[in-house]
């Protein structure tokens, strides 16, 4: 069973909606024990959260009903409402969104890679189909249920936008972030970015007046000024400040098409797919940045390398707009085959990091063709039948290709603390990947001297 209590109350069977309770206050009652997770929640609490200080007479009877109630109507489902000592709780497996909520957001505020964090961020705040309850609690049961949802909330807005404008998703963050700078003027951190992707957007005049309705607010509301940034955000577009016009470019990255992708360090295509997240990121925790942000930047990676051509690459973006779901997956599981391609290529013992790769590369087979290039020279080109994966397979058969043969035994790491890339190597004769810092004190920690790896 699946419950959704951020919003209305609602309880799907196997993807089929149920309706459970015929009574409003029958299916309070069930939010509340499954709020609570397994633990019991006394008759005397349960009371006091459904009916507070206009408890009847008679409430300790209803709860009763109620209790009877919701113990036909979830038996069906293969839960129950088990009595325990003076409380009840809901007992068998079912799956609820508050916690995965709080879960996913106290995640993505430890995760070190922008694009992980984004992603992560995005699916909490998918959850969040209104106030805890909308349609069943009122303001009081809601505090006391729910606690700081409201703020976990506007935090990860807070937090995913900031990481939206890094990312030059601007757009983006103008319109996501509307309604909540109108109904929480007083988070600054919201009405600043939301000004600020609205500059970007080449749209000032419409940041300015962002400006003015808070402050107007603001004044209304709480009878204050807004803050001190808020005011120099203010003073800077009314200036026109060009460092307000972009987010700053990533570093060791090259513009393609609308997408920013990392240097070619290796010049051979699984090397390169492995370098799309090995460096610049916590030392603490290589592969540490993350490139591969969205699909559209694995599609167009895939045209930077050569695995598709140009219409190709154009024909796989239109359907990654028309089904973003599917792309949503392909892309998960090209950031899972290069998890594990950087460890086979790292790891030469990883057995289950190298059978993970064969499988992929073996999928890929089934969709490749060889055929000659326009240089007259055979090429293994992946059919459009392969979807979105294309890029995937595409880069899977360069994986088995390098795996195959003696050019496996050159691939050296860069031992760099904040790199991490990989590069072909022979002898061993290179210590450093082919980017102009690694190698020296200030980038790796004073061991420029470091032995090959």
């Amino acid at each position: 069973m699946e419950f959704k209590l951020l919003g209305p109350f609602e309880a799907h069977r196997e993807g089929q909606r149920v309706r459970l309770g015929s009574r409003r206050q029958e299916r309070c009652l069930l939010a509340v024990l499954l709020l609570h997770e397994g633990r019991a929640v006394t008759a005397q609490r349960l009371i006091d959260l459904l009916w507070g200080d206009a408890a009847p007479a008679s409430a300790r009877g209803a709860l009763h009903t109620y209790i009877g109630r919701l113990r036909t109507a979830l038996a069906p489902c293969g839960l129950s409402v088990a009595t325990r000592q003076n409380g009840y709780a809901v007992e068998g497996p079912y799956d609820l969104d508050v916690p995965r909520f709080t879960r996913l957001v106290r995640q993505a505020s430890t995760e070190q890679g922008p694009a992980e964090r984004l992603r992560l961020y995005d699916r909490a705040l998918g959850l969040w189909r209104g106030p805890l309850l909308a349609d069943l609690a009122d303001d009081r049961l809601r505090d006391r249920l729910g606690g700081p949802l409201d703020e976990l909330r506007l935090t990860a807005l807070e937090e995913r936008a900031g990481i939206q404008l890094t990312l030059g998703l601007h757009d983006r963050v103008a319109a996501e972030l509307a309604a909540a700078c109108t109904a929480h003027p007083q988070r600054e951190r919201l009405v600043a970015a939301r000004m600020t992707a609205l500059y970007r957007a080449g749209r000032q005049a419409d940041a300015l007046e962002l400006y003015d309705a808070t402050r107007q607010r603001l004044a209304g509301a709480l009878g204050v000024d807004p803050g001190p940034e808020l005011r120099t955000l203010h003073t800077r577009m009314l200036r026109g400040d060009h460092r307000l016009d972009r987010p700053p470019a990533p570093v060791y990255a090259v513009r393609v098409g609308d997408e920013w992708l990392p240097w070619t360090t290796s010049g051979h295509p699984a090397l390169e797919l492995c370098n799309t997240y090995a460096g610049w990121g916590a030392a603490s925790s290589l592969p540490g940045s993350e490139w591969l942000r969205r699909y559209s930047t694995l599609a167009v990676w895939a045209g930077h390398l050569d695995l598709a051509g140009r219409s190709t690459v154009d024909g796989l973006l239109d359907r990654a707009r028309q089904h973003p779901g599917e792309a949503a997956a392909a892309l998960d599981e090209a950031r899972e085959f290069r998890a594990r391609l950087y460890a086979c290529l790292t790891a030469p013992d990883d057995v289950g990091a190298f059978t993970a790769v064969a499988r992929t590369a073996e999928a890929a087979a089934r969709h490749a063709s060889f055929t000659r290039g326009g240089d007259g020279l055979g090429v293994w080109r992946i059919s459009p039948s392969a979807g979105l994966r294309l890029p995937l397979y595409a880069a899977a058969l360069s994986a088995a290709e390098l795996l195959a043969g003696p050019q496996r035994f050159t691939v050296r790491v860069c031992p760099g603390d904040h790199c991490g890339w990989l590069f072909p190597g022979a002898g061993g004769r290179r210590r450093w990947c082919s980017l102009a810092t690694c190698g020296t004190a200030e980038a790796c920690g004073g061991r420029a001297d470091a032995a090959p790896s």
